[in-house]
């Protein structure tokens, strides 16, 4: 199981990225596809999930409306679109395995694997 995000980069405040997750090795029949995202000094914190290739979405708070998840194959490959950045969304960005987005978005649980992350940063 292999995952890779990419598309990180610096824009201003209010613009947009997109970034990409690229995976090999499994298929949307055995893992759910989750963003998160770690800034220098925070914890972890899980953004947006997509549980399939029906496009079951899930958000935080944080980036609801915002942010859209969606995914092309059932490779699959996974985008996250980012509008709207603020300062505060500066953080590397990873993409992960997980077997159950409801569960990983709420308690955390079920993350079986990871890839390096793309580094966002958003000025002001």
């Amino acid at each position: 199981v292999q995952l890779q995000a990419s598309g990180g980069g610096s824009v201003q405040a209010g613009g947009s990225l997109r970034l990409s997750c690229t995976t090999s090795g499994f298929t949307f029949d055995d893992y759910a596809i989750g963003w998160f995202r770690q800034a220098p000094g925070k914890e972890r914190e899980r953004v947006s999930c997509i549980s399939s290739s029906i496009g079951n979405t899930y958000y935080s708070e944080s980036v609801k409306g915002r942010f859209t998840i969606s995914s092309v194959g059932a490779k699959p490959t996974v985008y996250l679109q980012m509008s709207s950045l603020e300062p505060e969304d500066t953080a590397v960005y990873y993409c992960a395995a997980v077997v159950l987005c409801p569960t990983w978005m709420a308690i955390n649980d079920g993350m079986d694997h990871w890839g390096k992350g793309t580094l966002v940063t958003v000025s002001s």
